[in-house]
């Protein structure tokens, strides 16, 4: 039933919707409010998104400076968090394309483009990928994408290379000559952006696949194939991901189909280096019964899930997450749900990235947009969960210190992982300045000197 015959529904029995989901909201915050799973999730960003710090100030003999006052600005993330960039350029207005680029690089370091077999390559061999290619709503070319991403600074991922949906409709129906043509594929994306685009989905939700898509097989053996591919003609640099939906990559580990697919690849020697996992909800319908009201989605059990998929050792990504903002308080709620969930994504030790999916309301794929699921509103207006999401990351997950050297002339600190601006302030000395990464987990150490 949709949201809106409930709501018709409970109309007529003189009810209000904000009661329809009291029950589910209140089951889902008692679970969010377990005191253990809080207290993981607090210890694990401190151990696992921090690293220390020693700065060292020595004058010009090289001896240490005390007394001199060193700060440190964080500058930026180590840790990816993105969003797709499927409507950069494509909005109405020029002002509302200018607020789309503040609002995106003003959260995000990561980018997922679009490489929909169907819309990159229409036609056979009328590859998109140019500037000058026309463009396609939610399809830019890649060319745009990738040199917005350089010039902001923002690492791009490319998505997906194989997936049994939207694919063109000239694609071939025999096994043989569909590999043929995926390995055209690959060659081609790997010659044009092997050396800009750093992640790649190289399979899409293969445990979903249709039997009707010709290389299905019961064991889906077209995943090892196509890292085999994928492995032979990308750098060595780059991260090849496996992805699956959020149906049945979040089920309880004794049930889900999607860690045994993994750790059958990977005791198969197939190159895996990242595993994703999707987090969609596409209505306030959807958000009520799979997550308000699903014990499986309390904190307690999302982090037994991934923390058996990060004994596998890849790291592990979120990458496509739609939460709603519809329905009765749905800014709100919206809000806190995602407050919750990236604080418990950020805790987790090998999970390298959180990618939110559209970013703006009403950019989303079909029906899909009735969620509003997205970060702001039409008009680019932040809502409280973009917010929520800058405070987040911007404010607490950011450290600035300040401090003075001791009589050795060492300051030390503790702060997230990222680059680090880093000066010294020495009475009667010019102000020194340099740059400085923090790795987590890690112990390093800064030298400033003339």
């Amino acid at each position: 039933m949709t949201f809106w015959k409930i709501s018709a529904l409970v109309a007529a029995l003189g009810m209000t919707m904000a009661g329809v989901y009291a029950g589910p909201i209140e089951e889902s915050r008692a679970r969010w409010s377990d005191a253990d799973a809080l207290q993981r999730i607090e210890a694990g960003i401190e151990q696992h998104r921090k690293g220390n710090l020693v700065v060292r100030v020595l004058d010009a003999d090289g001896r240490p400076v005390s007394g001199a006052e060193v700060m440190a600005v964080q500058k930026t993330h180590a840790f990816l968090f993105g969003a797709n960039l499927f409507v950069l350029g494509q909005l109405a207005t020029p002002e509302l394309n200018a607020k789309y680029e503040r609002a995106f690089s003003g959260l995000f370091n990561f980018a997922s483009i679009p490489f929909y077999w169907k819309d990159l390559e229409p036609e056979p061999g009328a590859l998109r990928f140019a500037d000058t290619a026309p463009y396609l709503w939610r399809r830019p070319p890649p060319d745009v994408l990738v040199a917005w991403c350089r010039a902001q600074g923002i690492t791009p991922k490319g998505h997906p290379l194989l997936w049994h949906s939207i694919n063109p409709d000239w694609m071939p129906t025999d096994p043989d000559a569909l590999r043929a043509a995926y390995m055209k594929r690959f060659e081609e994306i790997a010659a044009r952006y092997g050396d800009t685009v750093a992640v790649w989905d190289v399979v899409n939700e293969s445990l979903v696949s249709n039997d009707t898509y010709p290389l299905y097989t019961p064991d889906q053996a077209c995943v090892p194939w196509a890292f085999e591919q994928a492995h032979r003609l990308f750098p060595e640099s780059s991260v090849l991901m496996i992805n699956e939906v959020m149906t049945v990559s979040h089920r309880p580990i004794e049930e889900n189909r999607y860690h045994r697919q993994v750790d059958t690849l990977l005791k198969q020697g197939c190159g895996i280096e990242g595993i994703g996992f999707q987090f969609h909800f596409f209505s306030r319908d959807a958000l009520d019964t799979g997550f308000l009201g699903n014990p499986d989605m309390g904190p307690a059990r999302l982090l037994e899930v991934y923390d058996a998929f990060g004994q596998f050792g890849p790291p592990l990504y979120v990458t496509e997450i739609t939460i709603p903002g519809s329905g009765p308080d749905g800014a709100a709620l919206q809000a806190e749900l995602v407050t919750n969930l990236y604080r418990l994504w950020f805790s987790i030790e090998k999970m390298a990235g959180i990618t939110w999916w559209n970013l703006p309301d009403h950019t989303a794929y079909g029906n899909e947009n009735s969620a509003l699921g997205g970060l702001t509103d039409e008009n680019l207006n932040p809502k409280p969960a973009y917010e929520a999401l800058d405070r987040l990351i911007n404010q607490e997950w950011k450290t600035q210190f300040t401090g003075v050297t001791d009589a050795e002339g060492r300051c030390a600190f503790r702060g997230f992982a990222g680059a680090y601006e880093i000066s010294a302030t020495i009475p009667g000395a010019a102000v020194r300045r340099t740059t400085h990464a923090i790795e987590a987990g890690k112990d390093g150490e800064c030298v400033l000197a003339p």
